[in-house]
């Protein structure tokens, strides 16, 4: 799922400064448990995709696209 949304990133329909859909919705969108969705939002706050602001939800960080590729082209 992490991979996905990074793709999603890279391809820039995630584009940066939006907000990532909420845990629950990314669970049922993919299918997986929100114990996976949460755990696929800390792999990509931790790979510098996301940013997340106190009480107003998480973002696609400003860089994202750009880190989001060469990730992808080193994979």
């Amino acid at each position: 799922m992490a991979l996905h949304v990074t793709e999603r990133i890279a391809s820039g329909e995630l584009a940066p400064d939006t907000p990532l859909p909420a845990e629950r919705r990314l669970a049922c969108e993919y299918g997986v448990s929100l114990g996976s969705a949460r755990h696929a939002t800390y792999l990509l706050h931790s790979r510098g995709f996301v940013v997340t602001i106190r009480s107003k939800g998480t973002y696609i960080a400003r860089d994202a696209q750009q880190k989001a590729e060469q990730r992808l082209q080193t994979a």
